[in-house]
């Protein structure tokens, strides 16, 4: 490699360089790790006369002939013949520079996927230069750029940076040899990423199986193992009220009032709770467990420890509905016990009338209210707690870095910091909670209260759905209540209303002297507190809803869900929604409607989504396949504005790899601190601070 590889001028200011910074590649490592989205091989020239139909190829030609045609539509035609046989260049978008330099007699070489048919070979929008000068002795990288940013600047910018950046070896010595043993050094790796040698199977880079990106991923993980643990320990240095439950008081009184028994995972998880909130170290917990199986309970007795030490514990939800539905449960669960010490739970919500929320707001203020429970209301900076000890998020991945560190920052103690208890109903897989909850204690509530009875799950096609009206009328005439639940149309808040509307309307048609209700997000609040009212209350017998009930809404009596279009929904959503039902006695069942599409058939990943919802109940199973069919961003949600998103890694594939890391950062930190940070620093840059919430 060249001793120097220096960067071309930018021809004007805020071009190139602008652009590497917007793309986060202002050091010298990031444009190093900045690695190929693939590559194209220009070492060599293929003659027409060898080459197949669909063939990435290089030939060099000299042009025949090169004009404008108008039809079908305006395009530069463009004839060039290698000598073994012709090829027809078709650019649909051009320049008049490039007409220019493809004139009669000029020899190119010209790069693109050749197509074969009557007329002959013809390549549509190919690269092409003058064919002039050697041959490359590596495969050509192409990289994620923009239209600001060539490919040439970029590559001249990424040999620049392996040529200055400070790549040596971070890892402890011997730590390589639990890898494989064909493990790479960074610089090395690097260099032939960034510029394979052309007898290299490209099959061999892009399913990142070579030792090289082998030493990639292994540096990758490392960082975040090492920065999830520092993030962890950093917090002990902080300082928290240590809460313990009196005698004979709340904890007690509220465990001999419910109305059932708390299951062993119930218990065994409140212990673990228990002991964190007795210890002055901040808790940092994730609380997780499937649909249905007490989460609740389990906060409102961590709650109840917080009060009986004379501290505030707060609940935030990501949505009024839930936050609602925790809001009755907690106030039939304390209010009774609450009433000779005259505390309360107090209600924030957007949507409150001024004078209800002032007089909540003095009640948080005086520390009369115990217990707050709401929406994002909670963080707001009129909300000032008297003395908040313990901080509930429940389904904490909807909330964003700074909503999670806003809720702690309540507690007005300098270096003192709220207990967090954080709960998820989606299971979080093994790997997942190994890498980016690595900075979590995770507690885990596997067993489901007795009585909930299994749900039966049916796929079927859009064109039955009079069959699954008629059922619905039979389960109404049973005294049962259902939900059809229809989807976003897109990955947006636009809602398909219409959608929802028409399908409220057929069912209303279609059962005759049965209220259907209709519930969505842009309705006023006052009406879908009414809506949702005449539900819970028995006196509706079918809900027409988007997903907003997807967590949080607790009907018994309800034995029927039905999910149409139930193909456009992540496995998580679906296992949510189908956990609406099953929470009585009755039998239940849901129905995920699908629809095949033009093709008359379903797309591979929507396939695997319902045959893995029809196979298995279980919430850590559909977790494991949602990993696989769909990636970690599912289970993260708002954390990945912080957690240090893995580019490299697969958590799929690369569990040893996670292993390893997972064993070597503690020992790395307590044996090489400078080395670990040296790693961190290099990986992760300023994202690490990130992990604090």
């Amino acid at each position: 490699m060249p001793a120097t590889h220096p960067l071309p001028e930018p021809r004007k200011q805020g071009g190139p360089q602008a652009a590497l910074i917007k793309l986060g590649l202002g050091r010298d490592i990031d444009l190093a790790l900045h690695l190929p989205l693939r590559y194209e091989d220009e070492t060599r020239i293929v003659k027409l006369r060898d080459a197949r139909d669909g063939d990435m190829a290089q030939i060099e030609a000299t042009v025949t002939a090169c004009d404008i045609a108008y039809r079908p539509r305006r395009q530069l035609v463009v004839t060039v013949d290698d000598g073994s046989d012709t090829c027809v260049l078709r650019f649909f978008s051009f320049y008049p520079s490039q007409q220019k330099a493809l004139a009669v007699g000029t020899r190119v070489r010209v790069r693109g996927e050749l197509k074969g048919g009557f007329l002959g070979w013809q390549m549509i929008h190919p690269s092409f230069k003058p064919a002039a000068g050697e041959l490359a002795t590596a495969l050509t990288p192409v990289y994620s750029a923009s239209a600001s940013l060539p490919q040439a600047y970029l590559r001249k910018a990424v040999l620049a940076s392996l040529v200055r950046a400070d790549l040596s070896d971070t890892f402890p010595p011997g730590v390589t040899q639990a890898l494989k043993p064909t493990v790479w050094g960074l610089r090395e790796a690097l260099a032939f990423l960034h510029q394979p040698p052309p007898d290299v199977a490209l099959a061999t880079l892009e399913d990142r199986n070579h030792p090289a990106w082998q030493r990639l991923k292994a540096e990758e993980l490392l960082a975040q193992q090492l920065s999830q643990l520092q993030s962890k320990r950093g917090r002990e240095v902080l300082r928290a009220p240590a809460l313990a439950a009196m005698p004979r008081g709340l904890h007690e009184q509220l465990l001999a009032a419910l109305p059932f028994d708390l299951t062993g995972a119930q218990r065994h998880v409140g212990e673990e709770i228990a002991r964190d909130l007795g210890r002055r170290i901040p808790m940092h917990r994730l609380l997780q467990g499937d649909v249905g199986s007490g989460k609740t309970v389990v906060a409102a007795l961590a709650a109840a420890i917080a009060i009986d030490a004379g501290w505030q514990g707060a609940l935030m939800a990501p949505t009024e509905i839930l936050a609602e539905q925790h809001f009755r449960k907690l106030i039939g669960w304390l209010e009774p016990l609450f009433a000779p010490s005259g505390l309360r739970v107090a209600w924030l919500t957007g949507s409150q009338k001024k004078k209800e929320r002032s007089q909540m707001l003095v009640l948080v203020a005086s520390g009369e209210a115990a217990l707050v429970v709401g929406t994002h209301a909670v963080i707001q900076e009129q909300v000032q707690f008297k003395k908040l000890g313990l901080a509930i998020i429940d389904e904490q991945h909807r909330f964003g870095v700074a909503q999670r560190l806003a809720l702690r920052a309540k507690m007005h103690e300098a270096g003192h910091e709220p207990h967090l208890l954080m709960m998820s109903a989606t299971p979080i897989p093994r790997t997942l909670a190994m890498s980016y909850y690595a900075d979590l204690d995770v507690s885990t509530i596997d067993e489901l209260p007795p009585g909930r009875t299994p749900v039966v799950t049916k796929l079927i096609a859009d064109g039955r759905r009079d069959e699954v009206t008629e059922r619905i009328k039979a389960q109404v005439g049973q005294g049962r209540q259902v939900y059809w639940v229809c989807p976003l149309i897109e990955e947006s808040e636009a809602l398909d209303l219409t959608n929802a509307t028409a399908t409220h309307e057929a069912l209303s048609a279609a059962l005759p002297g049965v209220t259907v209700g209709l519930l969505h997000s842009r309705m006023p609040v006052q009406e879908k507190k009414a809506v949702m009212s005449l539900f819970t209350g028995g006196r509706m017998g079918v809900l027409v809803s988007t997903t907003v009930i997807e967590v949080g809404v607790d009907v018994p009596n309800a034995s029927l869900m039905v999910i149409e279009h139930a193909e456009r929904f992540g496995l998580s959503q679906l296992h949510q929604l189908r956990g609406r039902v099953g929470r009585g006695a009755a039998a239940s069942a849901c129905i995920l409607l699908y629809s095949a599409g033009e093709a008359g058939r379903l797309g591979e990943t929507a396939r695997a989504r319902l045959k893995a919802m029809a196979q298995t109940a279980d919430g850590f199973e559909i977790a494991r396949r949602d990993l696989e069919i769909r990636g970690p961003g599912e289970f993260l949600g708002a954390r990945q504005s912080g957690a240090p998103l893995l580019r490299f890694a697969d958590l799929a594939t690369d569990s040893l790899l996670l292993e390893w890391a997972r064993e070597l950062a503690p020992r790395m930190l307590d044996r090489h601190a400078s080395l670990a940070q040296k790693h961190i620093g290099r990986w992760l840059g300023g994202k690490s601070e990130y992990l604090k919430a």
